[in-house]
């Protein structure tokens, strides 16, 4: 799972941010374009934000480019975690922080300041409702954006005289102001609860009867409980004005050990959810956490995949597919635009595939995050305005297999020059275009039983065992992959990846869909889900991986209570 905040980074970064801006004395931003009389609100936050802005608007300092927009942005964080491991709770830390970041632009929509770095200042915000020092923070990181915002106006002016020609879209896409201020959240987990959860999960090895016997096969046990809430605020020179949030929870487990020949084994899994109320219970946690391990002690037992090359049938789960398109098309729908100098619509695979086939012709794929449900479970990528305070939109990327629309914020790239509301932002970091909710169907799903029908024909066609892949790892490793034989029966095997499943497997080789939609809900620093069904490939390469057997303990472990 995604961590829910890289702190040291942040920390790091701050830091940076604060040394740099403490080299140079601050100086006031010059008067920007006329923009709407931003509207008052009742937030004390908001208040204090909207005041600095409209003061930052009304000083003048003559002789220097003045900027045409600026933007406040703070994000109230609170996090709590808690680990246990063998059955013992390890850590338990709860944090609360505020970030504050500023945007300034220089020169005007058509070409300014910006890079595809992206562009800010951060600085610590005050945690206790300060309005005086929160003010005092907004200026001073307002300063240091103006000052970078001069340096790389220049320098961008200067790099781009090295071209031919002059780009072709805008820097900035308009926008028209948005007001909307929803109600505040705030993290609701019983933690009390959730500790004892975690703690008999980490040791159910070794005081549950149907694991025990093989317990000293675990080499490690660890589970624990992820939460955040974030209040995002921003305003900016354009007359927006937004206070909204999320909460997002993950409940996880993650057993693992070695096989007898050294290879490495695990199993790590969880419940996310928008709210604590969603999480798994008490029962339902420990069943899974039981069931982790009885599939680890299979994979122990499991033979290592053929030495012999594959190329054939192999089946996903909508578990394992939504973890492919995550990887290999979520990124590439995403509109970064690339660096200067290059006539390259953005930076993914698929630059050059505007309104071409990327997928078979039944595969549609849309991302509204307008759609906060789907079969009665709330996603996590939902939400109604974007982080550059843009209503969200519908969009659909994929129809008929052909290319029809990029998601995209308001940095336009070739061809499309407006934002359909898919500019999202990490905390500390600038807004880049990204999903929200991606949902993929087929025009002809099969059910369950037709899918594994098609696989044993095909199995049967071709003379030889196939594949079925219910859950993937990191770099879409199979977890936990089945052999299957033209007779029906399965066995589990390990050691296997993938040979040259990309863009063109999902172009050419998805041959059936299920109708089977899997929710994959994804907590990371920016909260994305998508929802895919099974798919069929007809041709992907599994190989035996080439991974080091390293050595087993020299000695075992401690012994169990009660043995």
């Amino acid at each position: 799972m995604h961590s829910l905040l890289n702190k040291l980074q942040i920390k790091s970064l701050l830091s940076a941010t604060l040394c740099a801006a403490a080299l140079c004395a601050p100086i006031a931003i010059t008067n920007i374009a006329a923009a709407e009389p931003t509207p008052q609100v009742a937030d004390p936050l908001l208040r204090a934000m909207q005041a600095e802005l409209d003061r930052e608007k009304g000083l003048l300092l003559p002789g220097m480019q003045r900027p045409y927009f600026v933007e406040y942005r703070l994000d109230d964080i609170n996090t709590y975690e808690a680990v246990a491991n063998y059955g013992a709770l390890t850590r338990e830390e709860s944090s609360h922080q505020r970030i504050v970041r500023v945007t300034v632009r220089i020169g005007d929509y058509t070409s300014d300041s910006s890079t595809s770095r992206g562009e800010g200042v951060i600085e610590l915000g005050p945690t206790d409702d300060d309005p005086a020092a929160l003010r005092y923070a907004l200026w001073s990181a307002t300063d240091a954006a103006y000052k970078n915002a001069l340096r790389g106006y220049s320098a961008k002016q200067a790099a781009l005289k090295q071209f031919q020609s002059a780009q072709s879209q805008p820097d900035f896409a308009q926008a028209k102001p948005v007001v909307q201020v929803s109600p505040l959240v705030s993290l609701d987990l019983d933690r009390n609860e959730w500790k004892k959860r975690i703690v008999e999960a980490s040791g159910v090895y070794a005081t549950d009867p149907d694991v025990k016997p093989f317990a000293e096969h675990v080499q490690y046990s660890v589970s624990n409980i992820r939460a955040i809430a974030m209040n995002r605020y921003l305003v900016n020179t354009e007359g927006t004005v937004l206070r909204q949030g999320y909460t997002g929870y993950n409940g996880g487990i993650s057993v693992g050990g070695q096989a007898a020949d050294g290879m490495r084994l695990s199993r790590d899994n969880g419940t996310v959810a928008t709210t604590a109320k969603e999480l798994e219970s008490a029962s339902a946690f420990r069943k899974r956490t039981i069931e982790d391990l009885k599939s680890l002690e299979e994979l122990r037992n499991a033979p290592v995949v053929s030495a012999d090359d594959y190329h054939g049938p192999v089946l996903f789960s909508g578990d394992a597919a939504a973890d492919v398109f995550d990887r290999l098309f979520v990124p590439n729908v995403e509109a970064d635009r690339p660096e200067m100098g290059t006539t390259a619509r953005t930076t993914g695979s698929y630059s050059s595939s505007y309104k071409s086939r990327v997928l078979p012709d039944m595969l549609n794929i849309t991302d509204n995050p307008l759609q906060t449900k789907f079969a009665g479970k709330n996603l996590l990528g939902a939400y109604t305005i974007d982080d550059e305070g843009v209503p969200a939109q519908s969009v659909d990327i994929v129809v008929n297999g052909k290319l029809e629309n990029f998601l995209i914020g308001r940095e336009p790239v070739k061809d499309i020059t407006t934002s359909n509301g898919h500019g999202r932002a990490a905390p500390t970091q600038s807004a880049h275009s990204r999903s929200g909710v991606i949902l993929i169907k087929g025009s002809q799903p099969l059910s369950k039983d037709e899918l594994n029908k098609r696989l044993l024909s095909m199995a049967k066609e071709q003379g030889h065992d196939v594949y079925e892949v219910e859950t993937l790892g990191g770099e879409l490793l199979p977890r936990l992959l089945y052999r299957v034989h033209p007779g029906g029966t399965r066995q589990l095997v390990r050691g296997a990846v993938f040979d040259e499943l990309d863009n063109r497997s999902l172009r050419s080789d998805i041959v059936a869909v299920g109708n089977d939609p899997y929710v994959s809900n994804s907590l990371g620093a920016i909260p994305q889900t998508t929802i895919a069904p099974s798919m069929l490939f007809d041709d992907v390469g599994v190989k035996r991986a080439s991974v080091e057997q390293e050595k087993l303990p020299y000695y075992a472990p401690p012994a169990l209570p009660g043995k």
